[in-house]
């Protein structure tokens, strides 16, 4: 299945529970669109947030994130990985 790698920018100050509370909303629903969100980065000094997910397509993955209420502002399709 393709892979994704969504960010999300102005999330500054984001905390370790932030975070696991956000992925946890996303694990939650995921299986709705066929996605599988594998893993979340933060850096709570920049306001960035990395989501590494399988997914249908792009569009799945704006979905979930919609409806648990944070929005990707760039979502990209990762077709190769070491």
């Amino acid at each position: 299945m393709p892979q994704f790698m969504d960010v999300h920018h102005g999330m500054n100050g984001i905390t370790a529970d932030q975070l696991k509370e956000a992925h946890r909303a996303d694990l939650a629903i995921e299986k709705e669109e066929g996605v599988h969100f594998k893993k979340a980065w933060a850096d709570p000094e920049s306001g960035t947030v990395y989501c590494l997910s399988e997914a249908p397509s792009a569009e799945a993955v704006q979905r979930i994130h919609e409806r648990t209420g944070h929005l990707p502002d760039e979502i990209h399709p990762v077709p190769l990985t070491v």
